[in-house]
């Protein structure tokens, strides 16, 4: 398995006063995923968890909704001189009868840690029709349980205490439980991990439940959650205006900037719970 952090020799400079020392770093490797053998994907991801990666990315594409509709995954050989693995490299094979997306879905060249929509083949792919609707789902979320999932997920963060440099989601349930975490240098990479985890677990779709991520929301998330049948996302950071649209049209909660006590609520505001009856009340859409 790849190594999840790396050591370098750095020069450190604090206060005009410099020293040179070792800094962990986390590490960025290529991941080139297939399917029956043929190359779908390459991303840039943090080593770790690639099985619940790929599933979870064949879930966000709407290419599976069932863990039996895999029939195995493993790495494959490396392309190295002495054939040795470099676990770099992996085959998803579908179950008898599961369609393999055609080639239009397919994104032709690599997707960067930064943007999983930016290699679309095109436009049109990026609507994928979700299996579930979660415009229909009644959970709620009180604010104070909002506020607290910030705090939540940076404690659960181990890989981020030692190299400051990784994003990550994490699956909440309405009473603050936080079921399962995932960290990634891509924010994608990390709710993909996410989803493909309860994807094995047979917890897909997943009513009930909140999608808490690190940065911000993009449209991509978004689409991500609806595609795992998730009805709240919730970021520390700003959500894009696509992300918010999308949000409206289908349903989804979306909350942005959560940090403790303060939010935004951009879409599906019935789905957050003021405690008390003195708080201004939310003015209805215009």
């Amino acid at each position: 398995m790849g190594r999840v952090t790396v050591r370098e020799r750095i020069l450190r400079i604090r206060d005009g006063v410099a020293d040179e020392r070792a800094d962990t770093l986390v590490a960025e490797e290529p991941l080139e995923i297939r399917m029956n053998g043929r190359a779908l994907t390459v991303t840039m991801r943090t080593p770790g968890h690639d099985f619940d990666l790929a599933a979870g990315f064949l879930v966000s594409e709407g290419v599976i909704t069932e863990p039996d509709q895999i029939s195995t995954i493993r790495y494959c050989a490396g392309a190295t001189d002495d054939g040795s693995n470099t676990y770099n490299v992996l085959d998803v094979v579908l179950a008898p009868g599961v369609p393999v997306p055609e080639a239009s879905l397919e994104r032709n060249f690599y997707t960067t840690s930064s943007c999983g929509v930016c290699g679309k083949a095109s436009l049109e792919a990026v609507s994928t029709v979700a299996h579930w609707s979660v415009a229909d789902d009644e959970a709620d979320f009180a604010v104070a349980v909002l506020s607290q999932m910030p705090d939540r997920l940076r404690e659960a963060q181990r890989v981020f205490d030692r190299t400051g440099g990784l994003h990550a989601a994490g699956l909440f349930t309405p009473e603050g439980e936080l079921l399962a975490v995932r960290e990634d240098v891509g924010r994608h990479n990390a709710v993909d991990k996410l989803v493909g985890w309860a994807l094995r677990e047979r917890r897909l779709p997943l009513r009930g439940s909140a999608l808490m991520v690190s940065g911000r929301a993009s449209f991509e998330l978004a689409q991500k959650a609806l595609m795992a049948g998730i009805p709240m996302l919730a970021a520390v950071s700003a959500p894009s205006s696509l992300a918010v649209e999308l949000a409206a049209d289908s349903g989804l909660s979306l909350v942005g900037f959560l940090r403790g006590a303060s939010m935004n609520v951009y879409a599906g505001r019935q789905r957050v719970t003021l405690e008390t009856a003195s708080t201004t009340p939310m003015a209805a859409p215009g």
